[in-house]
């Protein structure tokens, strides 16, 4: 069994701290993501359960034993990083079994746990390859391999894909779900990308300037963000965001700042002349005959769906179709949203209504 459990963590450079208290319950065999944007705080507080940064207040604990002043050696984790960190000299055979070759293992069995990793991650072939002679993608399975090799209570992953191409990120994400599935090696996994972490992830930690702004389960932060930065940054394209006012007389409704009036499905939680911000995903929006008039700014073609930019008074909305539409730039057309998912948020505290 292997636990984490992070305790009202802190870290401080200096006078400055940069980690603000945060507290995460990892269970035995779950896949965590932290994400946030570049700065948030989520690679140091990777660093500090590896033991690779200190801790400057709080407590870190793998299978309930306290880490906070144990060396990284002897925290019987494995840390995946961005740059592979392989050995050129080294063959890949090497370079797997070299944590394995330190702590003086037997040739037999570092032989059986690399020819069991590369099996598993599709190396035989390239075993006495050098790393030149590998594309980005194989060096990062290699790098996968030597963390699997030492057979670890916890696996780190920190922005292990942010070197390979677009198409060559999504086969590494299936590969790295996949593993977890077969292994069930407790894993913590760091990204600035919300689609790697709504993709992976059984649970998802957000981050921002230090702090944790939510926890929960992917579609759980994307149906219910608990604030506006949440509902900002899970979701591609974005969340739409209008600011203006509650109104209760008579129907309940939204008004925005250019007195565009917005249907709600009732507003509980929210009092008359509330100022507040009407959040609403660009799937969630329809063409309606009795719909809000929006003039057509762009329209963006990806293939599967259709992205049209829209201006609805003085606001550019997103709405995203999966049927394909000849709009024009210039064009009217009337958008409703599908009230059940319109989201509010108070305008001055950014938490949802």
């Amino acid at each position: 069994m292997a636990p984490v459990a992070v305790r009202d963590v802190r870290k401080s450079f200096g006078a400055t701290e940069i980690i603000h208290g945060v507290s995460i319950d990892i269970a035995d065999g779950e896949f965590v993501v932290l994400v946030g944007p570049s700065g948030c705080g989520k690679s140091t507080l990777l660093r500090m359960i590896a033991g690779l940064e200190s801790i400057t207040a709080g407590e870190i604990s793998i299978s309930d034993l306290v880490v906070n002043r144990v060396p990284p050696k002897e925290r019987d984790i494995a840390m995946v990083f961005q740059n592979y960190a392989l050995y050129p000299h080294m063959t890949v055979a090497d370079n797997m079994g070299f944590s394995l070759k330190l702590r003086r293992t037997d040739k037999a069995v570092i032989a059986e746990r690399v020819g069991r990793a590369a099996e598993i991650l599709g190396l035989i072939p390239y075993l006495e390859r050098y790393p030149r002679q590998l594309s980005g993608g194989q060096r990062q399975r290699v790098a996968m391999g030597r963390a699997i090799v030492r057979d670890p209570k916890v696996f780190l992953f920190d922005e292990p894909l942010s070197n390979l191409d677009a198409k060559l990120r999504v086969q590494m994400r299936t590969e790295i779900k996949e593993l977890h599935q077969r292994l069930g090696t407790t894993t913590i996994y760091v990204t600035h990308d919300q689609i790697e972490a709504m993709t992976m992830a059984d649970t998802i930690v957000v981050m921002r300037d230090g702090e944790v702004e939510q926890i929960g389960a992917p579609l759980e932060l994307y149906d219910h963000p608990a604030n506006l930065f949440v509902a900002g940054f899970i979701g591609s394209p974005a969340m739409n965001f209008i600011e203006g006012r509650v109104s209760l007389n008579g129907t309940a409704r939204f008004i925005s700042e250019a007195g565009v009036e917005l249907p709600l499905n009732g507003a509980p939680g929210a009092r008359d002349g509330q100022t507040a911000v009407y959040g609403i995903r660009p799937e969630h929006l329809t063409l309606s005959d009795d719909g809000v008039e929006a003039e057509v700014i762009v329209v963006e073609p990806t293939g599967s769906e259709t992205q049209v930019f829209t201006r609805i008074g003085r606001r550019v909305v997103v709405a995203e179709f999966r049927e394909r539409h000849d709009f024009k730039p210039g064009e009217k057309i009337r958008l409703g949203p599908r009230l059940d998912l319109v989201h509010l948020f108070d305008r001055e505290t950014g938490r949802r209504v």
